[in-house]
């Protein structure tokens, strides 16, 4: 099959997530599915999302493996003598699409066997390649293995700001366009 759905309630969803066990949780795995859409389709589901009811959150988690869709342009031509534009395809060999139980969508690629291992960052490597002792004086040799040490977790703290720079940006662009749903002409 292409698709296959499962929702699991009650205690036994207690394994899933604490909050499965009153809302449910929804596994979905999308195996070999081709599909062509028109972009008009993608446009016109914005009136059915949209809702003044604020849902429940039901913990999922969508897996997509080797699929496909194509994506084809049926606005109307600007210039009827162009050829139009070509179609977009999407091809996904392996996704995970998880929901926790904050409402939050987590893309991530599936971890086993068959994913590549993650590589040693650069100052890891730095690190096992720089010499124990050499030539070089005591306190320049000291001085070079604390500049080393300080390296990862300059990276870490360089990655929490780039990540919080980046939820940050998230917020603005959403409540941005919040703020242009009910005034299109509003300018920062």
């Amino acid at each position: 099959p292409e698709v296959c759905l499962r929702l699991e309630v009650g205690p036994g969803a207690a394994v899933r997530s604490p909050l499965a066990v009153q809302n449910g949780f929804l596994h979905m795995l999308v195996h070999s599915y081709t599909a062509e859409l028109f972009m008009s389709f993608l446009t016109n589901l914005g009136p059915f999302l949209e809702d003044e009811i604020i849902p429940e959150v039901i913990p999922m988690e969508i897996e997509v493996v080797d699929a496909k869709i194509t994506l084809k342009d049926d606005s109307p031509r600007v210039y009827p003598t162009s050829p139009g534009p070509v179609p977009i395809t999407l091809a996904v060999d392996h996704v995970v699409v998880k929901r926790r139980d904050d409402g939050v969508f987590y893309v991530t690629a599936p971890q086993g066997e068959g994913s590549p291992k993650r590589e040693k960052p650069v100052s890891a490597l730095r690190e096992q390649k720089a010499p124990a002792g050499g030539g070089s004086a005591a306190p320049a040799a000291g001085t070079r293995g604390l500049q080393l040490q300080e390296v990862p977790e300059l990276q870490r703290e360089l990655q929490t700001m780039r990540i919080a720079l980046a939820e940050a940006n998230m917020d603005k662009a959403r409540l941005l366009q919040e703020i242009r749903k009910y005034n299109p002409l509003f300018q920062l």
